[in-house]
């Protein structure tokens, strides 16, 4: 019997969302929650569950096998496919959440995009912010979490940590498979990266450390002490070549 009726439940809200204009292919596979609020123009793909407390806005796109839960999706916002949004989440305008991707309790502004295969935690994005495939946010030492802070036009390339709290200015760009080292098995350290920064692939940032405005660190560094203004860093050893070698 209560099978039946939570199955007349989910009958009268998909009725009710079809009456509205909600577009679903299959609303037969679609669950949604008695306070759920869709705008106008929305298109949502099979296999979508919508949890409590879910605000979507106009011309909206939730792919399929995507499941949202007590978060709020302003207007012109693409989601998944296969993606999870965990509570007390902000998609601002236009931004875009992609395949495999989690989002939790975190702001994504305006026009950015977190595509592929990441994990954003407890974290504030700014607009137009990039996040490269593979990226986490490392936000829970096992005691606290801490936060993330990516300004606007900030680009994160593929395969890198950011272990919180570390916050990232204005149009700094960080390459590929960057890891930000703030803890030391006693107590967690800041990073700051400030306007316009370039930090090379591969580069590891152990703090306490700050990399000034419009810096450079060269790919593959493991970067222990502050960064001026204007200034490039770099940490490899020489390379070394032994002329006719032969193995043993």
């Amino acid at each position: 019997m209560k099978e039946l009726n939570l199955q007349k439940i989910q009958d009268r809200l998909r009725n009710k969302f079809l009456t509205n204009g909600v577009k679903m292919p299959g609303p037969e596979t679609i669950f949604f929650s008695n306070d759920t609020k869709i705008g106008k123009n929305v298109t949502i793909e099979p296999y979508v569950v919508i949890g409590k407390n879910v605000k979507i806005g106009n011309n909206v796109t939730i792919r399929s096998f995507s499941h949202l839960e007590s978060c709020k999706i302003e207007n012109k916002v693409e989601v998944g496919p296969y993606a999870r949004i965990r509570p007390d989440t902000i998609l601002k305008e236009g931004s875009k959440i992609g395949n495999f991707v989690e989002i939790k309790k975190s702001v994504v502004g305006k026009k950015s995009k977190v595509n592929h295969l990441s994990y954003i935690g407890d974290s504030s994005l700014g607009k137009s912010v990039n996040i490269g495939a593979g990226t986490i946010t490392c936000n829970y030492d096992g005691v606290k979490k801490s936060k993330t802070r990516i300004k606007d036009k900030v680009f994160i390339g593929s395969n890198s940590s950011l272990v919180a709290p570390v916050t990232i200015d204005q149009e700094s760009i960080v390459g590929a498979g960057t890891i930000t080292c703030n803890y030391d098995g006693i107590k967690k350290s800041k990073t700051k990266i400030k306007d316009k920064v370039f930090i090379g692939s591969n580069s590891s940032l152990v703090a306490p450390i700050t990399i000034d405005q419009e810096s450079i660190v060269g790919a593959g560094s493991v970067i222990t002490k502050n960064v001026k203004k204007k200034s490039l860093a770099l940490t490899r050893s020489k390379q070394t070549e032994v002329k006719n070698y032969k193995r043993k």
